[in-house]
């Protein structure tokens, strides 16, 4: 833990905004730019090529790189072989194929044009971006921008959220519209659908985080509360995420950030709260630093939380008690705005390797990093049971060598004990027969 340098996995000549992993290929998608502005800053999406080249080391080529004009794209939620874009005010879905390179067979290029990408091995191949549909997602008169794009987990779904603080829910793939409702008041700040489709839980910047069962308000969740004497509206919510629980197929968990309203020259701490992701009682809350955090991420499988700050920094927390387990200070020159673990999936694993988790990073600076964690020691049950026998036994040995005497001390008063049961002198123990006495012979 602490301040140390992080190598740069990749660094693209634009801001980064956005990163994905998908879950097939391992193929890693990061997006950003410049935006509409004439400042000679590119806006583009790259498609990396991520390698595990030592035990704990990685290395990222450039696949592909597809410009998307005067747009900056700022989101990407992905699915599959497709990719829904945020850039500005608008959401556009796409279609990434890796397409076979020289000396391929006809069956490679059926298996790329049908978006399947596992299947290929080719180190030349070759990524084409095409844009399938456009929707406008924020409607705001005065300056229309979309904040976050999500799929829902069943992927039927395409959900967005922008400055108008409307919540629209759009049929995936057609992008036919189902909802359109007022959710908060300002900005939408996140969003995120539970397993099942079942609740639709958002963020916004008017201090309020809401559960929602379709386009109906069910509940509003009050985070201060877990907190002795935390006065209501000095914090806001930044961020909320499901998640899974290990070894509990049923179970599920929200989790959210609240940052300070208020900058103060002595910042207090953020926060992290634990959610029972279908009741929304609280479960836990710990502070999580004073850095003002700018984004999360939630591993595949539940375990690790991922927070960066607008400070630069990265860290991993354990799910389950929200400790911090990696950290490194301001590893990048400004906000973090994105981060992925890598996933659970097979091709996530072996890119893995010998780490218990990874996770990637992008920010301002144009630096995309990984930051690994590698898996801890454990020992069986059997050895630490062993071992505490060990300490046992010598520990009595010891006390022997400095006290002679000390063991015989021991069974001579164990003796008399049982002596004392036989002869009915206590425990309510009058009037017991000495010939039902099973105490050693030499006291009878």
């Amino acid at each position: 833990m602490g301040k140390r340098r992080v190598p740069d996995l990749y660094r693209a000549p634009f801001p980064l905004y956005s990163i994905k992993v998908d879950p097939k290929t391992g193929l890693v998608i990061t997006a950003g730019g410049g935006g509409a502005s004439k400042t000679g800053i590119k806006n583009a999406m790259h498609f990396l090529d991520l390698e595990l080249v030592g035990e704990h080391q990685y290395s990222a080529s450039l696949l592909h790189s597809h410009d998307t004009d005067t747009r900056a794209t700022m989101n990407l939620a992905k699915e599959g072989g497709k990719t829904a874009v945020k850039d500005g005010n608008s959401v556009q879905q796409g279609s990434a194929r890796r397409r076979a390179g020289k000396g391929d067979k006809g069956g490679q290029d059926g298996a790329a044009a049908s978006g399947d990408m596992s299947d290929m091995k080719d180190e030349t191949a070759h990524i084409s971006v095409t844009g399938l549909a456009e929707v406008q997602s924020d409607l705001n008169p005065q300056d229309p921008l979309q904040k976050v794009v999500r799929f829902s987990p069943d992927l039927s779904l395409l959900l967005t959220g922008g400055t108008d603080g409307h919540i629209r829910v759009w049929e995936f793939p057609s992008l036919k519209k189902k909802f359109d409702f007022k959710a908060h008041e300002g900005e939408i700040e996140d969003l995120d659908m539970s397993s099942g489709n079942k609740h639709l839980v958002t963020v916004g910047r008017d201090f309020a985080c809401s559960v929602w069962s379709g386009n109906q308000l069910a509940m509003g969740l009050k985070w201060h509360e877990t907190v002795p004497q935390m006065t209501e509206k000095t914090y806001r919510y930044m961020a909320c995420r499901f998640g899974k629980v290990e070894d509990q197929k049923e179970a599920l968990r929200l989790y959210t950030v609240q940052i300070p309203h208020k900058r103060d020259r002595r910042p207090p701490p953020c926060y992290l709260t634990k959610w029972d992701g279908k009741s929304f009682l609280p479960m836990l809350t710990a502070p999580c630093g004073t850095e003002v955090v700018s984004s999360l991420a939630v591993s595949d499988s539940g375990t690790f939380l991922g927070l960066g700050t607008v400070t630069g920094s990265v860290a991993i927390y354990i799910a389950f008690s929200l400790q911090k387990l990696y950290y490194v200070q301001e590893c990048h020159g400004i906000v973090v705005t994105d981060l992925a673990f890598l996933p659970d999936s097979l091709k996530g694993r072996n890119i893995r390797g010998n780490n218990e988790t990874a996770m990637l990073s992008v920010a301002l600076d144009s630096r995309c990093q990984v930051h690994a964690v590698p898996n801890r020691r454990s020992f069986p049950v059997w050895l630490v049971l062993f071992l505490c026998g060990l300490m046992v036994v010598g520990a009595i040995l010891l006390l022997q060598n400095l006290f002679p005497g000390f063991v015989c001390a021991i069974l001579h008063t164990e003796d008399l004990y049982i002596m004392a049961e036989c002869l009915g002198v206590g425990g309510g123990m009058e009037g017991t027969k000495t010939s039902a006495c099973h105490a050693p012979a030499h006291l009878r």
